[in-house]
């Protein structure tokens, strides 16, 4: 009884946050025809908003020891969903690139997908907190010198080089240190497929934030239409799919124990 009550009030929740969302939607100023950037925060912020409804619904299907992993994934995707709808106002009314919106969810968004890693090992095995904890400040190494640099309040060069040597750091744990020690010993396969799909997004993926960097802020500037598209697209590999590898770990280990 106790569960069925739990899952009544979540799914009113999903219901009362896009209820909220959707008054920026509506209250927002309308699209002009040819803008393709207008276009893409839009269409991505549907798509996020989406992705939230389907990892709750997913959390309240399997339950159990990922319900935590895909409930994060969902906090992202409504995080991200959110923001997109104001950066879409920004672009829309003023023609500018909405860099501090861009900046609050990635300081919101990213720390919580490098959590993702250690949540989805210690679903499957003890791991110690020394992993979250070396992912987190890696995130906030990476993403505070590059907010800094960008608004003005760094060298740009220096925010580039400490938000590099952030990610790099990142990249070691999970392709070398302890989080990849305890995913090729003691992860499932599903596991295991999920954790490469993962590293791999934060490798390739993660790589367009710093290019668009070093061309915007560094090698003369670039064109921010451009810019933003190239940034959206990148979101839906680095936020989106990046659930839905999670998901996939989660919905083959359920089922294998079914």
């Amino acid at each position: 009884m106790l569960n069925k009550s739990v899952n009544v009030w979540q799914k009113a929740g999903i219901v009362g946050l896009f209820a909220l969302g959707s008054s920026s939607v509506f209250a927002s100023t309308m699209l002009q025809s040819g803008d393709f950037v207008g276009y893409s925060f839009w269409l991505i912020s549907m798509a996020l908003a989406a992705s939230t409804i389907f990892f709750l619904m997913e959390a309240l299907r399997m339950g159990g020891k990922w319900a935590t992993s895909l409930t994060v994934s969902a906090l992202v995707t409504f995080i991200a969903a959110f923001h997109y709808m104001y950066m879409r106002e920004v672009w829309v009314s003023t023609g500018t690139s909405p860099t501090d919106f861009r900046y609050i969810d990635w300081l919101l968004t990213v720390p919580l997908l490098m959590i993702e890693f250690y949540l989805i090992l210690a679903a499957i095995a003890k791991v110690s907190g020394g992993i979250f904890w070396r992912l987190l400040i890696g995130t906030l190494v990476m993403l505070v010198p590059g907010y800094m640099g960008e608004a003005g309040y760094l060298n740009v060069t220096v925010g580039f080089v400490i938000g590099m040597l952030g990610w790099f750091y990142i990249l070691y744990e999970i392709f070398a240190g302890e989080a990849s020690k305890v995913a090729a010993s003691q992860a499932t396969p599903a596991v295991q497929k999920s954790y490469n799909l993962m590293k791999w997004t934060v490798t390739i993926g993660w790589a367009i934030y710093p290019i668009g960097y070093f061309l915007g802020y560094m090698a003369g500037g670039t064109d921010q239409g451009t810019l933003n598209i190239v940034y959206n697209l990148a979101d839906v590999l680095n936020k989106i799919a990046f659930g839905l590898f999670i998901w996939y770990a989660a919905n083959e280990d359920t089922a294998a124990k079914a």
